[in-house]
Parts: C-alpha cells; structure tokens; sequence
C-alpha cells in the first residue's frame, strides 16, 4: 500500500504565500506524475499542477506565474509554493500520485486526505 501524507495547509490573508507538502510512503518502484488537485466547496476537484519524474510541469491557468511545483523523487515528496494568494485559492488541496508497484509493475492513482487552504480578504 501507498500513503500520500500532506502538510502546509492554513489561513493566509490574501497576498501573502504558503507552502505544501506531500510525502509517499509505502511499496513504491517508481513515481510517475505526481502533484496537486484542489476542490472548493460545491466544486469539482481541479487540477493545480502536476510534475512527471522527468520534470515536465502542468499548471491551471488560474495558477500560472503564482504557484510553482517542485518535486524530490529521492524522497517520494512534492511541494507547492503558493505565492500571491487569493481568496478564490481557498480550497481542499489534495496530494496526487501516479505510483508504479514493485509486484505487479502496473500503475496506480493515489490521493492524500486533503490540507485546507483558506485566503482571507
């Protein structure tokens, strides 16, 4: 099994930036894509930015120039630098990863339990 353990989250007034973290733990042999979602209440759950292993980024428009995501394939972690923020960030932001098992070498979608965002005006 895989665990996706996420931290970071907060209140934050607008303008101001916050940091994510996500580690995986667990039978992992390799990380494809891995990175962020978040839901804002009565929303879906939308793509922030996502990373491969190779490094190819991909961002939500909303996010582009404000949010960088970086990744430590050493140590199965992916963070979000959240800078500028607005309250229309205020969300449930999900850790997300594309892990390939050593046993059956298929692939598999992982979520973390969410760290709340919250922008204040």
């Amino acid at each position: 099994q895989v665990q996706l353990v996420e931290s970071g989250g907060g209140l934050v007034q607008a303008g101001r930036s916050l940091r994510l973290s996500c580690k995986a733990s667990g039978t992992i042999l390799s990380i494809n894509a891995m990175g962020w979602y978040r839901q804002a209440p009565g929303e879906q759950r939308v793509l922030v930015a996502t990373m491969t292993s190779g490094g190819s980024t991909n961002y939500a428009d909303s996010v582009k120039g404000r949010f960088t995501i970086t990744r430590d394939n050493a140590k199965n972690t992916v963070f979000l630098q959240m800078n500028s923020l607005k309250p229309e960030d205020t969300a449930v932001y999900y850790c997300y990863a594309a892990v390939r098992s050593p046993r059956t070498l298929s692939q598999r979608d992982y979520w973390g339990q969410g760290t709340q965002v919250t922008v204040s005006s």
